[in-house]
Order: C-alpha cells, then sequence, then structure tokens
C-alpha cells in the first residue's frame, strides 16, 4: 500500500512494500501505464528500482451508452487491471532469468488521481536500443555490439518461448542494457501471452510486426476472426529487424511495409549488407546477415566510450579532462585515443580492476562530455593488450 498522492507530476515519496522510496523523475508513459525512477530511502544499498503504475485513461464525453453498459470510466479500470494481473503473471512466472527484467513486487496506490492504481516495482535498467540507435550518428552499432544484444535477446526468447509465452512486442525500445549485470535484458510485457491462448488480437508495432500478426490486425479491424492465432516465430522476426536497424543505422519500418520487401525481403536484406563496410568486427557480417534471414566472462578491466563526434583530434587539450574524468571511478593504468581507424571517435580507458571499470560504465553512460553524448561499454582486455581495435565498437 503507498501513501502518496499521484497526480499529473510524480510525487516525491512513496511507501511501498515496507518501504519509503523517492520518486526522482518520470521514465516513459503509454496509453495505460507511467513508469518512474525510484530510488530506496534510508537503504544507501539498495539498489534504484522503477515503478510501472496502471492509470486508466481519464473517461471522454461520448454519446450515450446502452441500456445496461458498463459506464466508460469503469471500463477503463478493468482494462488497466487486466493489463497489471497479466503482466504480473508473466514476469512471476519468468522470475529469474537475466535478459529478462526482475519483477521486485507489486502494490496498490491508493491515492491516485483517478482512483486507486496497480503498480509493479520493478528493477532499474539503463539506456535502451533505441536511444542507442538515436546517437550512432545514422552509423549503426558494432558488430560486437549487434552479437551481444542478438545473443541474449535469444537467450530470453529461448526461455520465455519455453515457458510457452510469446512476448509480442520486441523492438528496440524495449530491450534495456544493464550495467550492473553487463547484459541486455527484455522489458514491457503488455501484449504478451501464451502460446495457443492468444487474448489479444492487436500485437507488435508498426515496422516490428509479422506477416502473419499483420494480417490478423488487418481483419481484426474489419469485424473479421483469423483462422490461426500467432506463435513464437513473431518474435524472431521481431528481432531480426532490430538486428538489422542496429547493423544499418536506419529505421526500417517504410522499408519493411514496402511491396519490394514483401516481395523479396531477401535481395533488401543482401544490398543492406552489401553497402556497409565492417572493419575488425566481432564476427562476420555474413554470419548476422544469415541470422537475421533464418529469423524472419572474460574479466573486463578494459572500458571504451564512444563520443558522438568523429572530428575530435587535436586532443592535447582535452586528454587531461577526459583523464581527470575517467579517474573519479578509480585509478586509470592507461588511456588511449586513436587518431585514425580503427578506433577513431572513441576513448579506450584501462583501469586497475574490473570493479572501478564497471563503476565508470554505470556513470559515463549518458553523460555529455564537452557538449558530446557519451555511451561507454566493456572491452576485451586481452584485444586492447595486443592492439587489436574495432573501428566502430559501439
Amino acid at each position: 500500500m503507498s501513501g502518496c498522492v499521484w497526480g499529473a507530476a510524480p510525487p516525491l515519496l512513496l511507501e511501498a512494500l515496507g518501504r519509503l522510496w523517492e520518486v526522482q523523475a518520470p521514465l516513459g508513459s503509454g496509453s495505460s501505464a507511467s513508469v518512474y525512477r525510484v530510488r530506496c530511502c534510508g537503504d544507501p544499498r539498495a539498489p534504484p528500482g522503477a515503478v510501472k503504475e496502471f492509470v486508466p485513461p481519464p473517461a471522454r464525453p461520448g454519446p450515450a451508452r446502452r441500456p445496461g453498459a458498463r459506464p466508460p470510466a469503469a471500463a477503463a479500470a478493468d482494462c488497466a487491471e487486466y493489463g497489471f494481473r497479466k503482466e504480473r503473471a508473466a514476469l512471476e512466472q519468468l522470475r529469474g532469468h537475466r535478459n529478462i527484467v526482475t519483477l521486485y513486487g507489486v502494490f496498490t496506490n491508493h491515492y491516485s488521481a483517478n482512483g486507486p492504481s496497480r503498480c509493479l516495482l520493478l528493477e532499474l535498467l539503463d539506456i535502451s536500443v533505441s536511444e542507442l540507435l538515436l546517437h550512432s550518428s545514422n552509423q549503426g552499432c558494432s558488430m560486437w555490439m549487434i552479437q551481444h544484444c542478438a545473443r541474449d535477446v535469444l537467450e530470453a526468447l529461448a526461455f520465455l518461448h519455453h515457458k510457452g509465452y510469446v512476448h509480442a512486442d520486441l523492438k528496440p525500445r524495449n530491450i534495456l542494457w544493464s550495467a550492473e549485470e553487463e547484459c541486455f535484458k527484455l522489458i514491457d510485457f503488455g501484449l504478451s501471452f501464451k502460446e495457443g491462448n492468444q487474448d489479444v488480437k492487436y500485437i507488435q508495432t508498426d515496422g516490428y510486426r509479422a506477416p502473419e500478426a499483420e494480417l490478423q490486425n488487418c481483419l481484426a479491424q474489419a469485424g473479421l476472426q483469423s483462422e490461426t492465432e500467432c506463435t513464437s516465430a513473431v518474435d524472431l522476426w521481431s528481432l531480426g529487424i532490430v538486428l538489422l536497424e542496429m547493423f544499418s543505422g536506419m529505421k526500417l519500418k517504410h522499408t519493411v511495409q514496402s511491396q519490394e520487401w514483401k516481395t523479396n525481403s531477401s535481395a533488401i536484406i543482401d544490398r543492406i549488407f552489401a553497402s556497409e563496410g565492417v572493419v575488425n568486427s566481432a564476427i562476420p557480417a555474413y554470419h548476422l546477415r544469415d541470422l537475421i534471414k533464418r529469423a524472419k566472462k572474460n574479466m573486463k578491466h578494459a572500458l571504451v566510450c564512444k563520443v558522438n563526434d568523429n572530428q575530435l583530434f587535436p586532443f592535447s587539450d582535452i586528454l587531461e579532462d577526459i583523464k581527470e574524468e575517467c579517474q573519479k571511478y578509480g585509478p586509470v593504468v592507461s588511456l588511449l585515443i586513436p587518431k585514425e581507424n580503427p578506433g577513431k571517435g572513441q576513448v579506450f580507458v584501462e583501469y586497475a580492476n574490473a570493479g572501478d571499470s564497471k563503476a565508470a560504465q554505470k556513470m559515463l553512460t549518458g553523460k555529455i562530455f564537452d557538449g558530446k553524448f557519451v555511451v561507454a561499454t566493456f572491452y576485451p582486455l586481452s584485444a586492447y593488450k595486443r592492439g587489436y581495435l574495432y573501428q566502430n565498437l559501439l
């Protein structure tokens, strides 16, 4: 039970699960839920969290309802309650997998502006694949990063598909990086369903929707019943599009909705890969291409930061500033800023131990340095020591 008033702006304090939480900032909102970043008060060792509150939208004036029909406000409240119960059930059954967001607990907020609302207290994650793409300057992500994302998401899908679930809304915004566990995780199970028991007809997001889901949505809009339900295959289709966007750096919504894609998607995929020059990639590009078509812990002491500017030199005037910033998180053993490819536009930092490197990665990602957005990730220490630098790691 919570003890605060929720309105248009998030409250300052929230009581949930026997603890007092400070609500620090809104993280996002959808048609039936809003998400806030929260921090546990009085326990500095407790990790921050995210509260997802299922709030029915305000009732709008409309035509008189039929006799016996439920009021719009009551119907909206029922919808929010159903969404909460559905996502809670999925997360509880999928709890424990490292590539799926962790559910800490649930509670009811009795002081919401629109009446009592149900809430999920979730693990707080970091940057999303959508944000990585936004800051990639349309150059795409490195093969190392794509491989990492593909492996983590495939492991999550294998687990939830084995449990009988279909995620049904896989997209860059729903894949987030965990700096704490150094992996990508799936979030938002609001459209998920048990295979063979599809309770929603409108699934997936434009641009990531599988053909069978597109057909089902069209039939539902026309008031017709589809003869078949969607299966876990729709998640693999979406993942293929996500990986292709990460490689190309382009939003492919209009491409995958084109007639050319429907006629010969393989030719378009080949064309995208043929247009990209990948140097020193962690995996061969053709392996990723074939993976997409089929889909239709070394100790880390080294850290690499990409600053969104490929014209960083001369570095003499900012080298000390960069080093000073990095030393806030631990002793820096070495610092390398390549003057040319491979590695140009990136800063490689070696720390004395993995703990310092991990703290730096978590704190540096998302910072603005000299007016430029910073994304930080781990880099194989053995490759760094030998001078193997990827041209585009992030």
